[in-house]
């Protein structure tokens, strides 16, 4: 697939879009997290509060994590590689970009990892892999 200016362009505007809406989210959500004392009147409040706060930074963290993908996404527009696998470095197909912009690999190169990733969990290989388990 040849990657034209269009292309680039459409993938630049989505990202910068995405990019304005989380800081500016972000800025948003950083006054929620502000409490006054006297708004925490008993221990119900407090917990309320705390599992609402954990809440809140689980999404900042999560939204900062997608900050960081379109960041790089970004840079790779910029470099040119944008829609380059980073494994085997072929065109990431259309629909893969369209349903997951900041992907770096394509269909065949993730579900390699995935499949490497499942025989290593934790860092191991399962022993029984590809072998029939007898039970006593």
């Amino acid at each position: 697939m040849i990657r034209t200016q269009e292309f680039q362009a459409k993938f630049k505007s989505l990202f910068e879009h995405e990019k304005n809406r989380l800081l500016f989210s972000g800025r948003a959500s950083n006054e929620q997290f502000a409490v006054q004392s006297d708004d925490l009147m008993d221990e119900v409040d407090f917990t309320s509060f705390e599992i609402e706060n954990q809440m809140r930074m689980r999404l900042a963290t999560r939204e900062a994590l997608y900050l960081k993908k379109i960041e790089e996404a970004l840079a790779r527009i910029q470099a040119g590689t944008f829609g380059q696998c980073d494994e085997c470095e072929e065109d990431i197909e259309l629909r893969r970009l369209e349903a997951r912009p900041t992907t770096t690999l394509c269909v065949a190169c993730k579900e390699a990892a995935e499949r490497n990733e499942k025989l290593h969990i934790d860092g191991h290989s399962h022993k029984s892999l590809g072998r029939t388990i007898k039970f006593a």
